[in-house]
């Protein structure tokens, strides 16, 4: 955001100066002192001072490693040219601000579309830089599920933005110092004046692993719930540490701010005291601002589900942020992910404007303690116009999930097969001419609008397996109420509807404008 000029101070940036440590809490805080090696037996780091070039030794009792993650830099030649960055600290940063202001690239490449790359590519777009993104994978943020990540990609085309998905980086094309094209695994190429590797990072562990500390099954540091390594005197904590994932009950690596910061306030406490209340589980709580879009997810995913061959059901509702009646409400997609007989909720996804933030914060709460899809229907949320509605997106995903498990309904996801079915379009006429629902090439659609689907139910066959649908949902869900009180056995109701059956279908190709 300083470097798109959002925030002008840099010195803003920093949250907590040295003077800060040193003065209020009377921290010996040591910068440019670099931890070289830890000698377990004796309980002594051996310290390099950067600027004085000379090596001492440091007692502890207590050690906490809070080395952090590096960025990952492709094995290929041309990444030390003088315009290729990555983008992990203030450092980067000035490098990086000082080349836009000094150069005035006309043309960028955003290698990887997660939140890092993401954001930076909003911000150099928002410098009048065109910019390409370049993933490996076939979608954007591939933590989302994929028609989720479809809203953003379409935001990113009206934005001007090439998108270049599945076809990672395979080499960079140089002149003197300066990198002029982004060679790609399809043989394309990108000319460009300047280059942002943003593919992830990779946990600083060696400084533990040389000390004969224990990393995890994802290769970060292992730890227990207080944050101790195999070493009890030693701890470690942040990008470089392990912590249980809650989706998986498994050790993993999760990168974000707001582990590393709860983990460090807990690890200071048992390492002082002796005692601390324990590390709990991490549920990848995130959010991403996209141009005029916010993207956020908690807990589970459909994607990750299937891979590790969990069953789950989704629902997905499409709502305004506030009242729709009060000026300016913001549409927004939720999806919610519960288990199929407890209704426990295993996870969400949002994607819109304004509030998305706030429900993905509030059903990663109930996540938390284990709520399910029926705790989201009786929270007592604050409701005024300009801030939500009576029935809250929160409400009507728990709505749409409990109906689910009532047996009032049978929801499907988007991209669900439709040979054999029976399907029903319950849009208006005008809606189904000019938005046909998407992949039913070899499917016969019945358009019956909803209103008069009581007067024209003879025209379906209450023997056949029927799927209906409308633009989001919600008439559809009435509709198959409807059918089923008219004697039809086996209906299922297409969750979000055309909407998002369209980005299902379209998030298995290449985005167009």
């Amino acid at each position: 955001y300083y470097l798109g000029g959002e925030i002008q101070d840099r010195a803003k940036l920093i949250v907590a100066k040295p003077d800060l440590f040193r003065q209020r809490f009377n921290i010996d805080l040591r910068t440019r002192h670099e931890a070289l090696a830890i000698d377990r037996p004796r309980k002594l780091v051996k310290v390099l001072d950067r600027d004085a070039n000379t090596t001492y030794e440091l007692a502890y009792d207590r050690l906490i490693l809070a080395p952090g993650a590096s960025p990952i830099v492709p094995p290929i030649p041309g990444t030390d040219a003088a315009n290729v960055f990555t983008l992990r600290n203030l450092e980067d940063t000035d490098r990086i601000k000082t080349y836009l202001d000094t150069a005035r690239p006309g043309r960028a490449v955003v290698v990887g579309a997660g939140f890092i790359g993401l954001e930076m590519v909003e911000q150099l777009a928002d410098r009048g830089i065109h910019v390409s993104l370049v993933e490996l994978t076939d979608q954007v943020l591939p933590l989302l599920d994929p028609e989720m990540a479809h809203l953003l990609e379409e935001e990113l085309v009206a934005h001007k933005v090439d998108l270049h998905l599945g076809n990672g980086i395979a080499g960079l094309q140089t002149q003197g110092d300066r990198a002029t094209a982004v060679t790609l695994a399809s043989g394309q190429a990108i000319a460009t004046d300047l280059v942002i590797l943003g593919i992830g990072v990779r946990p600083n562990t060696k400084l533990a692993e040389e000390a004969g500390l224990e990393l995890g099954p994802s290769k970060g540091i292992k730890v227990n719930p207080f944050s101790q390594t195999n070493d009890p005197t030693i701890y470690a904590v942040g990008d470089a540490a392990e912590y249980i994932y809650g989706p998986t009950d498994q050790p993993l690596r999760v990168p974000l701010a707001g582990p590393a910061n709860r983990a460090g306030r807990l690890a200071g406490e048992h390492a002082a005291t002796g005692r601390s209340a324990p590390m709990d589980k991490v549920w990848g709580t995130s959010i991403v601002r996209v141009f005029g879009k916010t993207a956020a997810m908690t807990g589970l995913t459909e994607k990750l589900a299937k891979r590790l061959g969990r069953a789950v059901k989704s629902v997905i509702i499409q709502a305004n942020h506030h009242a729709g009646y009060y000026p300016g409400a913001q549409p927004m997609v939720l999806k919610l992910l519960y288990e199929p007989d407890t209704g426990k909720i295993l996870g969400a996804q949002a994607v819109g404007g304004e509030g998305v933030d706030k429900r993905v914060d509030v059903i990663a709460t109930v996540l938390h303690f284990g709520g399910t899809v029926r705790d989201l229907t009786n929270l007592d949320l604050a409701y005024a116009p300009p801030f939500g509605s009576a029935k809250d997106p929160v409400h009507m995903a728990g709505f749409a999930a409990s109906n689910d498990l009532d047996g009032l309904v049978e929801h499907v996801p988007p991209a669900s097969q439709l040979a054999g079915k029976q399907v029903v379009d319950l849009r208006t006429a005008a809606e189904h001419a000019t938005n046909p629902l998407a992949g039913t090439d070899d499917v016969a659609v019945k358009n019956i609008p909803l209103d008069e689907l009581r007067q024209r139910i003879g025209k379906l066959d209450p023997s056949k397996p029927t799927l209906v649908h409308c633009a989001s949902g919600l008439r559809s869900y009435i509709g198959t109420r409807i059918l089923k009180q008219h004697g039809f056995a086996d209906v299922q109701n297409l969750t979000g509807g055309a909407t998002m059956r369209r980005h299902a279908v379209l998030s298995a190709g290449p985005v167009k404008p």
